[in-house]
């Protein structure tokens, strides 16, 4: 599964760049401070991507990505604290019973670290929505 979340880390990379595009192309002085939120989204990428790529990729200085990866890890944040909001999905499934030997074992993890961990005997559960409803999850 971790090829999935290093996918969606490339495509959330490739929205993140965009945002970084669009505010170069419309601040108002050259040497206008970097967003907050833009830092925070790009620091939150390095959990799940090299740094080097991130930085890379955004046209950062690897050295400033580096400090605030770092700056981030040593001082405590609410909001990184907090668990994230997560709805409930039903999954309905008719049970055979006895329950077969071998089972299905789903593990996702998100760039913002929360986990999911899914144990299930069923051999038919419907994977696409499990997977979307989590990595879309704010």
């Amino acid at each position: 599964m971790q090829n999935i979340t290093h996918a969606h880390a490339e495509h959330e990379l490739t929205q993140l760049a965009h945002q970084f595009d669009h505010w170069r192309q419309h601040r108002t002085t050259p040497f206008a401070r970097i967003p907050q939120p833009l830092w925070d989204y790009a620091v939150s990428l390095t959990a799940v991507l090299p740094l080097s790529v991130v930085a890379k990729r955004l046209r950062l200085r690897g050295s400033d990505l580096k400090k605030r990866c770092a700056a981030r890890q040593s001082t405590p944040c609410a909001k990184a604290t907090a668990p994230a909001a997560l709805s409930f999905v039903e999954v309905t499934a008719a049970s055979s019973w006895p329950l077969p030997p071998l089972g299905t074992e789903v593990e996702l993890h998100r760039a913002d670290g929360a986990r999911l961990r899914i144990h299930s005997h069923e051999p038919h559960l419907p994977l696409a929505t499990l997977v979307r409803t989590f990595l879309e999850t704010p």
